[in-house]
């Protein structure tokens, strides 16, 4: 048996690169802090266009060999950001990339679309029965943009939760365990417009040619529904190492990046959720938890955290 630190943080996301863009500044954030901080991908993203003209080979109607190659990128990621516990849900492999909505690859067998609710969940109540996190964040439920992986993760994460915390579920994949807090990954839409702003000012300064719009970020939703805010700013560093980790994927110059469609986006370190499930404590809430202010720590509320769970080696 081993101990694993006092807070502990799970992250559910489709594709490797999903992570270090949507969560890159948190994980670091929350990894250099002391937190574990698990992450649990659900397929190896076989389906990804290659940006690199010499990596092109690697494409899934060529030699269709992205998915290990993007393992190796995963694994680099995580150590920029000192994340050391990473898994793929139910084992490398098990899960297929499903594609864009409403293609062919939705249907293949073995895609992640394809799976059994329950039966994909159940791999994940296993690890949320051994690390037994205080908080979770995935998805909302479009997914962020509509991606079948990304809708699926989300509904896996969600039922993974729900069904982790029943103790007549599936005794053998461990001890009961309730999820304090869960959050959706978000983007306060005022933010974005106003980010998008200054790429304008900044994209001649770049190595692109043609910024994105707002809508390219996944996730944005009125400013009153997000509740916690993470400013990675000192892990924007970290971040961006991780992103571009991701090569067949993502290119990053400075401030901004470009994924396979060329178009820019800014890198934002500070990091915005919805928590969905807990109790929201902001900065000026009384005990109560009312009154102003986002949350800036996702265990704001979960007292001293000092349960440590004594789970089998990793």
């Amino acid at each position: 048996m081993t101990e694993l630190p006092a807070r502990r943080l799970l992250l559910v996301h489709a594709h490797p690169d999903d992570e270090s863009i949507n969560n890159g500044a948190t994980m670091a954030k929350y990894a250099a802090e002391g937190a574990h901080v698990t992450l649990v991908t659900c397929t190896l993203g076989e389906e990804g266009e290659v940006i690199p003209a010499g990596l092109a080979h690697l494409a899934a109607d060529r030699e269709d060999s992205l998915g290990p190659y993007r393992v190796g990128e995963l694994a680099a990621a995580m150590k920029e950001l000192g994340v050391t516990d990473h898994r793929f849900l139910g084992g490398q492999g098990r899960y297929r990339d499903s594609g864009m909505m409403g293609t062919e690859q939705n249907r293949r067998p073995g895609a992640f679309w394809s799976a059994g609710l329950d039966e994909a969940a159940a791999h994940l109540v296993e690890v949320v029965r051994e690390v037994r996190p205080q908080v979770l964040v995935t998805y909302d439920p479009d997914g962020g943009y509509g991606h079948p992986d990304h809708i699926k993760a989300h509904r896996v994460a969600m039922r993974a939760a729900e069904l982790a915390a029943d103790a007549a579920f599936r005794a053998d994949l461990g001890e009961p365990h309730t999820i304090g807090k869960i959050y959706w990954n978000r983007a306060p839409r005022s933010v974005v417009e106003e980010r998008f702003r200054w790429l304008h000012d900044v994209l001649p300064q770049s190595s692109f040619d043609t910024p994105g719009v707002p809508g390219d970020v996944p996730g944005v939703t009125d400013d009153e529904r997000i509740t916690t805010e993470i400013d990675g700013a000192l892990f924007r560093g970290a971040k961006a190492a991780a992103m571009a980790a991701h090569a067949t994927q993502v290119t990053v110059d400075g401030p901004l990046f470009v994924l396979s469609n060329d178009l820019a986006q800014p890198l934002f370190e500070v990091e915005y959720y919805e928590l969905v499930r807990g109790e929201a404590r902001g900065q000026g809430q009384n005990g109560a938890g009312q009154g102003q202010g986002r949350e800036t720590d996702l265990f704001a509320g979960l007292g001293e955290v000092t349960d440590v769970a004594e789970v089998t080696a990793l």
